[in-house]
This record gives structure tokens, sequence and C-alpha cells, in this order.
């Protein structure tokens, strides 16, 4: 399992693009990502279906099953609103449940990224 991806804020808006893939070698029922901002949110989110707001700096969204390395794997797109209009926001980006599955490189599906208020992409 992997998450790539990349973040972008602008304003009070934070877009949150995952791509997550099983490089196997089993099969996954599922998985969990959470996506989880050092800044609130505003509020309630309209969310993609399979997300839901945890609390005001979680998100959680679920891939569905992913076949064992079938390459392009899930697409996940999110634009959150924040509270205010910060300078820089740190997103973190991990999975929080993969199916029980043993992952033989944990290291490439946590992710922390800070994003300046540029509207630039920064990559994880």
């Amino acid at each position: 399992m992997s998450l790539h991806g990349h973040v972008s804020l602008w304003g009070t808006g934070l877009g949150v693009w995952v791509q997550s893939r099983n490089h196997g070698p089993s099969n996954l029922p599922g998985v969990t990502v959470r996506v989880r901002t050092s800044v609130p949110l505003s509020g309630r989110q309209e969310l993609s279906e399979g997300c839901l707001q945890a609390d005001r700096l979680t998100v959680l969204c679920r891939t569905g099953a992913l076949r064992a390395d079938a390459g392009e794997g899930r697409q996940l797109a999110l634009e959150l609103q924040l509270a205010g209009r910060p300078d820089e926001v740190v997103v973190r980006v991990d999975t929080v449940w993969n199916g029980g599955a043993t992952d033989r490189n944990p290291k490439n599906n946590d992710h922390e990224v800070l994003a300046p208020a540029t509207g630039d992409e920064y990559v994880f």
C-alpha cells in the first residue's frame, strides 16, 4: 500500500489529492485514509462519497477494494475549507486501516507536507 499526491493552499481553501496503490502481495478489501490539518476546518465540510469529517482537524476516507499491483489504484480529491486564512498549513496523510494486511514498506503511506498559501502544489 502506498499513498502519493499533492496539497495546495489558497485563501481559505485547501486541496488534497491522494493516489492510493496496493503493491501486493494480496488484494485489500479496503483502506481508510486519514487527512489531518494543523489548522481547524471551517465547520462541516462537503465531502466526497466515502468520506466523513471525524473532528475539526481530521477527515477519513475509504478507498474501496484495492487489487494487488493493479496499476492506477484509487484517487481521492478533497477541497476543504479552513477556519481563517492561514499563511501555511501542515497536512498529514496516512493509512488508518488496511484490512489487516502486512505492509512491506509502511514508510510510503505516512506523509507530512507543509503548504504555504501560494496556491502552488506541494507533492508527497
